[in-house]
């Protein structure tokens, strides 16, 4: 099998059994407000909320379930399309993909199957300044996937400048063509200076 079939053959089943078992869970477990369940003793509360707009409780409007699910679809035509092209060894761009198709996925399901939106339930968790969303597991692939994602794009950047600037560096640096008419003029001097001294 393909290293990039293969990334993606491991990540995808995780991410979904994850986060399909955990909603499951959090249905039949938590309630909205809560806070009788927590993480990490008590950083990350358990709450059970149904998104209907974007991750992490972003939403376009009240009921925005038939906006998200094209923007979703038309997102993995996208992002299938940079995985076709993304190299064989190219490990941090499909592992990136990967994540972000895994979590997408896991929403979009939600969104197809019932009007209530996006069953989260990991937060939320007060940062002091702020209370961050209520998030659940495919939020964590895609969040992840992208921020992967982007230091992909990031590095692939660097290097294609370095590759340009090691080019116009060569190009700068005299070649064979600019030697020659110097070369060949030292070789004209020395004929003429040694024609007349044969002569005599």
């Amino acid at each position: 099998m393909r290293p990039k079939l293969l990334i993606f053959a491991l990540t995808f089943p995780v991410i979904m059994v994850l986060d399909v078992v955990t909603k499951r869970w959090a249905l039949a477990e938590l309630t909205a407000f809560d806070h009788g369940h927590e993480l990490l003793g008590g950083l990350v509360p358990l709450t059970l909320a149904f998104n209907k707009g974007a991750a992490f409780g972003m939403r376009v409007s009240e009921d925005s379930r038939w906006f998200f699910i094209p923007v979703t679809i038309l997102a993995l035509v996208l992002l299938a399309v940079l995985y076709k092209q993304a190299s064989d060894r190219d490990f941090l761009r499909i592992s990136a993909i990967s994540l972000v198709v895994s979590g997408a996925i896991g929403n979009l399901y939600d969104r197809v199957r019932w009007d209530r939106g996006v069953v989260d339930f990991l937060g939320p968790v007060d940062l002091g300044f702020w209370n961050f969303p209520i998030f659940n597991v495919a939020d964590m692939a895609i969040t992840c996937g992208a921020i992967l994602l982007a230091i992909s794009f990031w590095l692939e950047e660097q290097e294609e400048r370095a590759q340009e600037r090691a080019a116009a560096a060569l190009a700068g640096e005299p070649g064979a063509a600019e030697d020659a008419p110097l070369s060949d003029a030292f070789t004209e001097a020395g004929t003429e200076s040694s024609g007349p001294a044969a002569d005599v």
